[in-house]
């Protein structure tokens, strides 16, 4: 019997189809049965309501069957059906000719009915954090209690991490208005346990130990450091997809340190002192207030303004300037965050010497840093991004003597003619971070021009010209990360002409050839004997650059500078262990300087062989717990023997550290 368009014979093929037992899989195919069983379902009606919650957990009764929705009904043809979906059609009907295409051109024409013209179902939430924590309260909704959690746990939504706005009416203490203000709280225990030894320089009044007395005495020392950190920030505005159109932020640190060394006058200048320290200090790290001025796209490119004690790398990789001052800040970006800026003058507050905390306490140092800098991603090549820099720094404290907590002097530092210093000095430098292809690669490169005052071997005004370059390329293999590492920063030739020619930054905190992991990097090695309270190099610095203190000393160019070259590897075994290693041989790129303070013939330019591995496990694959246990051995070079070993000693110097982070 032929089947007609109109006929109501397809209704029943369907009910019969439904109601019919399986049969085997090679059976002849019906085509029209075929065609309705695989037509897709119709669209659920938006005006229908979902059933409540309730009724979704409770297993619904069977509905009554409708006998009369079981008879066959006529089929209406609608005469729309075909011209609404130009070239679709049902799953199993004929197909038909499509007609010829309409272009509609109506001037005139009525728009479109108003959205609320139709009736729905749908409800506008204000906002996406609403959406799940409404259903919270109700213990029913199993599903969703993995976001219902205590405002203690800092892994899942919490209104005290600046997931979910506060609520005005339940701060009304807080000087807000509106519901799109975020607070952000957090706290960090950072524990440090460090066995170490280095060259400890002794003499008639430094030593306990009778009969004893050399050059430099008993290396090993142990240092026990805990930091807690408090941070509150108080932001307003969704920052999802825009930036804050205000935040103020204040940072406190409590820090409590133990160092125990072997031989007296290395912790206090007194020699009548014992060789051990406690000692406690709070800092203000940050207190700022940065203000949204302007969106310049839709895009939300924008300028903002931070004023106050806030932190700042000036490049990549912290050679030049990373620290906590207080200063003004202009910043912003453009071209959908491809181009960045900054441009920010700080000043610099003195340090607690044990600590490295910001002392406000202290009159302000008379040092003013200036730095503009420019990022551009996607040059030369997508994936790598090019920052041009240009930076200044002015010192004015060649009058008065700054003596540190310990009693040693730190301004001017006992080089030379003992006299005070002033400086003026231009960083210009290009650093580049990213990749080409699949070699990772980081440069920096830097020149600094300027004038010291008062060079402490000549007595007079000195020209600075020095320039320094690093590069870290690394290549990628699955898990495994391979690293080289090579740095070069010039230094000075002829202390006694008119120019300085030693490189020195002007804080400088790297991330570079293993970072504090890093013998070299990590220690601070005193320069016996050719000044009092100066180190070769600064504690988490890798220039030797001769200054009383990195954090309250001045900039040194009259230095031997440094050459570094390095290879080193990361590891990681699972999301939560990584395992590191570096190997670097260090130089002094001249030594003529060391050779004019420590009135010796030569001195050998080679430092040694700094060797150091890390391993660090992140229990829940964040940076909330972090556990890093490393070792590091430096085997001195002859240069390095010339200077610090001891009469009959061995050469070798070891650090390690165990170190524990956990944030909330």
């Amino acid at each position: 019997m032929p089947v007609r368009e109109n006929s109501w014979w397809p209704g029943a093929v369907a009910i019969m189809a439904l109601s019919a037992p399986a049969v085997a899989q090679d059976r002849v195919a019906d085509p029209v049965t075929d065609a309705v069983r695989t037509a897709a379902p119709l669209p659920g009606r938006p005006d229908v309501p979902s059933p409540p919650p309730e009724a979704q957990l409770v297993p619904a009764a069977p509905a009554a069957v409708d006998h009369r929705a079981l008879e066959p009904q006529p089929v209406v043809e609608d005469p729309l059906d075909e011209t609404l979906l130009p070239g679709r059609r049902r799953p199993g009907a004929a197909r038909a000719i499509l007609p010829d295409r309409v272009v509609q051109n109506n001037p005139g024409a009525v728009g479109a009915p108003a959205l609320d013209t139709f009736p729905t179902a749908d409800v506008p939430l204000p906002d996406r954090w609403r959406l799940i924590r409404a259903l919270c309260p109700d213990k029913t909704f199993v599903a969703v209690q993995a976001i219902c959690r205590s405002t203690r746990d800092p892994y899942h939504q919490n209104i005290l991490k600046g997931d979910v706005p506060l609520d005005p009416h339940k701060v009304r203490w807080l000087p807000i208005h509106g519901e799109d203000w975020f607070a952000v709280l957090s706290a960090i225990s950072d524990t440090v346990v460090e066995p170490r030894s280095f060259p400890t320089p002794v003499g008639v009044q430094t030593t306990s130990r009778p009969g004893s007395l050399d050059v430099f005495g008993r290396a090993s020392s142990l240092l026990v450091a805990q930091t807690f950190t408090a941070s509150a920030s108080l932001i307003k505005g969704s920052t999802a997809f825009k930036p804050p159109e205000i935040e103020y932020r204040l940072t406190l640190a409590f820090n409590y340190n133990y160092a125990r060394v072997n031989e007296r006058r290395i912790l206090f200048v007194e020699p009548s002192r014992a060789p051990s320290r406690h000692d406690g200090f709070i800092g203000l790290q940050e207190a700022f207030v940065d203000y949204h001025l302007r969106n310049v796209s839709d895009r939300y490119d924008f300028d903002s303004v931070r004023m106050g004690v806030q932190g700042f790398q000036a490049d990549f990789r912290g050679f030049l300037f990373n620290d906590n001052q207080p200063g003004v800040r202009l910043f912003g970006n453009r071209d959908n965050n491809r181009f960045q800026y900054n441009i920010a003058v700080f000043g610099r507050l003195e340090k607690d010497t044990n600590s490295g905390l910001n002392d406000i306490a202290q009159t302000p140092r008379r040092d003013i840093v200036v730095i503009a800098n420019v990022y551009r991603q996607d040059l030369p090549v997508p994936g790598f991004t090019s920052q041009i820099l240009l930076a200044y720094n002015g010192n004015r404290e060649r009058r008065g003597v700054e003596i540190d907590d310990n009693g040693f002097p730190v301004r001017p530092a006992l080089l030379g003619d003992l006299r005070g210093r002033e400086y003026d000095v231009g960083y210009i430098g290009y650093n580049g971070d990213g990749h080409f292809g699949r070699v990772n690669l980081t440069v920096s490169g830097y020149l600094a021009l300027g004038q010291d005052r008062n060079s402490f071997f000549t007595g007079r005004p000195a020209q600075i010209r020095a320039f320094f370059a690093a590069a870290e390329p690394s290549y990628d293999i699955d898990w495994l990360r391979l690293r080289a590492s090579a740095l070069f920063a010039s230094g000075d030739s002829d202390p006694y002409d008119n120019t300085e020619s030693g490189f020195d930054a002007i804080v400088e905190n790297p991330i570079f050839a293993g970072a504090d992991t890093s013998y070299w990097i990590r220690q601070s090695i005193p320069f016996a004997g050719g000044g009092r309270a100066v180190g070769i190099n600064g504690r988490n610095g890798i220039l030797a650059s001769l200054r009383s203190s990195k954090d309250q000393g001045q900039s040194n160019f009259n230095n031997p500078g440094t050459m570094l070259l390095g290879v080193g590897a990361d590891a990681d075994l699972t999301p939560e262990v990584r395992v590191s290693g570096n190997l670097n041989h260090l130089w002094f790129q001249t030594t003529e300087t060391l050779q004019a303070l420590r009135s010796e013939g030569s001195i050998p330019t080679a430092i040694g062989w700094d060797l150091s591995a890390a391993a660090t496990w992140r229990p829940r694959m964040t940076q909330n717990i972090v556990f890093r246990l490393s070792g590091a051995l430096l085997q001195a070079g002859r240069g390095f023997t010339d200077l610090f070993t001891q009469s009959g000693g061995s050469g070798r110097f070891h650090s390690v550290l165990a170190n524990a982070i956990v944030t909330f």
